[in-house]
């Protein structure tokens, strides 16, 4: 696999090396075109060769789906990456950002048809954009009852992450053998269409990351054994007013991790709705958690 690494680099204090968000190369093992994945080194990272940084694969949800080269900061509008690298947090994580294939879902979605370039996130020269206060509320808040008749066939919903899932594994390769990593210190977090690709990955490789938070996605039962048998910690997010992924079927997966004897931390953000992202991502304990687990 091919690789070659555009730097944009900024100005995030004086004491220490600046932060960097670098555009990545490589050749999809889908169809064999030409993409880049976003690569977010944090401030510091060059001031000492020998330090080993923590790891973070961010996957996101269905509207950042893109081409891979000019929509690639489509990345950037939700998510750890909008929070290092457009709000200018000092995240101490080295972050993977791919951007999914469209794989023909702009003929189903309107957001993605008619989303344009001149809605890609941008980094202010100086300041950061003011932060959206509105949370979509679409319902009441009520509780909810399991239920195993899921929405979907397989695991997800359709054309999701599992289907650049050798990509994926090649960049982590890439990343761990090119960069100061953490080995020990690697976590997987994605919201909605990436919170089902959390669980797909997850449960496919749960020697490869210390720790795993799903954001409103849920994840199917029969990916909850390999999980149970590593004890990867988890930590899901779902909303409790979301009516794109349903509360109630976060259930069935969730007991099955407490069958198999696993611990199981799940949080219901009861006044958010499908963008729970926003307060989880926007605060610190998420981040603050993973970097409480090691392999």
């Amino acid at each position: 696999m091919l690789f070659m690494t555009i730097i944009v680099s900024a100005t995030f204090g004086f004491a220490q090396t600046d932060a960097q968000l670098r555009r990545v190369s490589y050749t999809s093992t889908v169809d064999e075109s030409s993409r880049e994945y976003l690569l977010y080194l944090p401030k510091g990272y060059e001031d000492d060769p020998d330090k080993k940084w923590p790891v973070m694969l961010f996957l996101h949800g269905n509207g950042e789906r893109g081409n891979g080269r000019t929509e690639l900061d489509f990345v950037m509008v939700h998510g750890p990456l909008y929070e290092a690298w457009i709000q200018k947090r000092d995240l101490p994580f080295i972050i993977i950002g791919p951007q999914l294939p469209m794989f023909g879902m702009d003929h189903y979605a309107d957001y993605l048809a008619k989303r344009t370039l001149d809605q890609l996130p941008r980094r202010l020269e100086k300041g950061v954009p003011e932060r959206e206060t509105k949370w979509q509320i679409d319902t009441l808040m009520q509780g909810s009852i399991s239920d195993e008749n899921y929405p979907y066939k397989n695991f997800g919903p359709p054309m999701g992450w599992e289907q650049v899932e050798q990509d994926l594994v090649n960049m982590l390769d890439y990343v761990s053998e090119n960069y100061q990593t953490d080995q020990s210190r690697v976590y997987l977090t994605g919201l909605s269409y990436g919170g089902f690709g959390t669980w797909y990955m997850g449960s496919k490789y749960p020697e490869r990351f210390a720790a795993i938070s799903p954001v409103v996605g849920w994840g199917h039962k029969n990916l909850m054994q390999p999980l149970a048998e590593n004890k990867t910690p988890i930590w899901c997010f779902a909303g409790g007013r979301d009516l794109v992924i349903r509360e109630r079927y976060f259930y069935p997966g969730l007991n099955e991790l407490e069958r198999l004897g696993h611990q199981v931390r799940f949080t219901i953000e009861s006044d958010m709705g499908h963008d729970t992202w926003k307060r989880v991502y926007g605060g610190e304990d998420l981040y603050n958690w993973f970097l409480g687990h090691q392999k």
